[in-house]
């Protein structure tokens, strides 16, 4: 039986109007949803209301609490170490939670990962790891305690009992056109992570293009909630906030995304990819406290890679969650799209900009994504991009291969890429991969300088 303790149109109303609601309200909305008390349509409504008028900060803190507690907060307290999970806010080609999580596992630190699937125009982890066949990213809680025990990680997605509300609002946001909203990014991201047991947490906050959030400052502000919350629990947070103005490396798509990360565990690297694994990877490291210095645990990961560690952890996470090892070993044998096309250059020059929205868009159209919450992603169908900003071009050169197997998706998908990608006579200037780092201290401009290991 539903509870009529508050009036939910006029909650609805208030909210649309400009207008704040208390904790209490708040906590009301979001266990009516978990309840199955308040439909689709209402809750809908108020995240549109949110997405057009914002929350304060008391709001913010308040459904992420409320989304928190809408289920069962672990206690991993029996796992030996400092447990350390990271989280991104999404971007086209964002592949690292599966090349960092075997990396800071075969550090000797924990990592309990718990994911989501794809949102809007960006792939999610869980969507990624189901294109390994077999791999079963459903585990029960239990198992999921045992996994960690077992390997220092596991990738699961949310249980029923880990912030229902986030996994029920999550699939809404996607397919209602407010995900770029801060509170509802920050709840989200919190509630599942402070779920998971952790003591510590690395955000990877993106903004450009590509990202949910496009403005710096507005990624700076995402940031900052972020580390608020964090703090606000007693857990150690710590964001940097990257560019993503072009994808991420050079495969957009899960298998596609999948094959690139054992390629990078090889020490196969795009420059960009590099650059944001080896940084995050070094502070859960230096966080797991395994690492003195954020140069030390950079060098501690590159070490895994060298030594084949980080690479064999993926394999052994891949036998134990059920995966089709044979893939890992030889991703050659995976079974491509029925279909390929190419995306040419129209004219001489050099590319100068790269739209990632419209790429992502493009790939979603291709079936990597979904357009509806219940719709299957296609495992095979993506991107691979030949060209990126600064590589110079020849009229009728592939710039990138189109792999899906729905062939008649091509042409909108061709028109997306049209979009994307600008081709001038020269580049222009371009910005720095990671451009500030936010911690109980403040927001602070990321200096190279002081991370030699980046190198």
């Amino acid at each position: 039986m539903p509870n009529n303790k508050f009036n939910v149109v006029s909650l609805i109303r208030r909210k649309r109007d400009g207008g704040n609601l208390s904790k209490t309200e708040i906590q009301y909305l979001i266990d009516e949803y978990t309840k199955d008390a308040l439909p689709d349509y209402q809750m809908s409504a108020f995240l549109m209301a949110v997405f057009l008028k914002g929350m304060n900060d008391e709001e913010a803190s308040a459904i992420a609490y409320a989304m928190l507690h809408s289920g069962k907060v672990m206690d991993l307290s029996e796992i030996n170490g400092v447990k350390v999970d990271k989280h991104s806010t999404g971007g086209v080609g964002d592949k690292l939670s599966l090349i960092l999580a075997p990396i800071v596992a075969a550090a000797g630190v924990p990592v309990p990962m718990i994911s989501g699937r794809g949102l809007g125009h960006t792939g999610g982890t869980l969507d990624k790891l189901e294109s390994i066949p077999g791999f079963d990213v459903n585990l029960d809680l239990t198992r999921y305690v045992e996994v960690i025990k077992k390997h220092n990680l596991v990738f699961i997605g949310q249980t029923e009992d880990i912030a229902p509300a986030d996994k029920r609002l999550y699939a809404l946001r996607d397919v209602t056109a407010t995900v770029e909203c801060i509170p509802l990014i920050a709840s989200s991201i919190m509630s599942k992570k402070l779920a998971e047991g952790i003591d510590a947490l690395v955000l990877d906050v993106k903004h450009g293009s590509g990202a949910f959030i496009k403005d710096p400052e507005e990624a700076k502000l995402l940031a900052r909630r972020l580390v608020d919350i964090g703090s606000e629990f007693k857990k150690d947070t710590v964001a940097y906030l990257t560019n993503m103005d072009q994808p991420l490396g050079y495969k957009i798509g899960n298998w596609l995304e999948v094959e690139e990360s054992i390629f990078c565990l090889q020490d196969e690297w795009p420059d960009d990819v590099r650059e944001i694994t080896l940084l995050l990877s070094g502070s859960m490291i230096q966080q797991g406290g395994r690492a003195e210095t954020l140069d030390d645990g950079i060098e501690m990961a590159k070490a895994t890679i060298q030594n084949g560690s980080a690479l064999k952890k993926l394999r052994d996470i891949v036998i134990e969650q059920g995966g089709d090892v044979a893939v890992i070993e030889d991703p050659g044998s995976y079974k491509p799209a029925a279909h390929q096309t190419d995306f040419t250059a129209a004219k001489d020059g050099v590319v100068s900009a790269i739209d990632a929205y419209q790429v992502g868009m493009a790939s979603l159209e291709l079936g990597a994504g979904r357009k509806e919450k219940t719709q299957p992603v296609d495992p095979a169908a993506g991107i691979v991009l030949r060209k990126k900003i600064g590589d110079k071009v020849k009229q009728g050169e592939t710039i990138a291969v189109l792999h899906t197997n729905k062939e008649a998706q091509f042409d909108v998908a061709l028109e997306l890429l049209e979009k994307a990608y600008v081709v001038e006579d020269k580049a222009g200037a371009s910005r720095p991969l990671i451009t500030h780092v936010v911690d109980a201290g403040g927001i602070h401009d990321f200096d190279y300088s002081r991370v030699p290991a980046l190198k």
